[in-house]
């Protein structure tokens, strides 16, 4: 098993990843009935694209020997309704500009291969910018 969730009431989970025992919280979103006092499910699911663009990068750019610490993504998440799903994930990188035209291209192409990225449902839009700017 990866990980275990647990109803706690109130539209609120606690999810826990068995190996670590690190936990997280999930909260219903306020236009979904909820407290949106914490990510919601689809949060999640978008913050995951996110992590994984960047951890992709990251084991990419040690290949590379190029680093990419306090690299940033920030992400904004579209719902559709019937059925309410999320219809689009905007990503914006913000990463180091002393890197090479060549190893940003790799990294480009590592980003956008990420396997959230081919995990999502292909109806899902994702729009990955990069930025770089540190």
């Amino acid at each position: 098993m990866t990980s275990k969730v647990i109803y706690n009431g109130g539209l609120r989970t606690t999810c826990e990843h068995l190996r670590s025992g690190n936990t997280f919280i999930t909260d219903a979103p306020i236009d979904n009935n909820g407290q949106g006092q914490a990510f919601s499910p689809t949060d999640t699911v978008a913050t995951g694209l996110a992590s994984c663009v960047l951890t992709m990068m990251g084991i990419k750019a040690r290949q590379l020997e190029v680093d990419l610490k306090n690299s940033t993504a920030e992400l904004t998440k579209y719902m559709a309704a019937d059925p309410r799903r999320i219809s689009k994930i905007e990503v914006i990188l913000s990463l180091p500009s002393d890197i090479s035209d060549k190893n940003k291209k790799i990294l480009v192409h590592t980003a956008n291969t990420c396997p959230v990225h081919y995990s999502l449902h292909p109806d899902i839009e994702k729009v990955i910018s990069f930025n770089w700017v540190l």
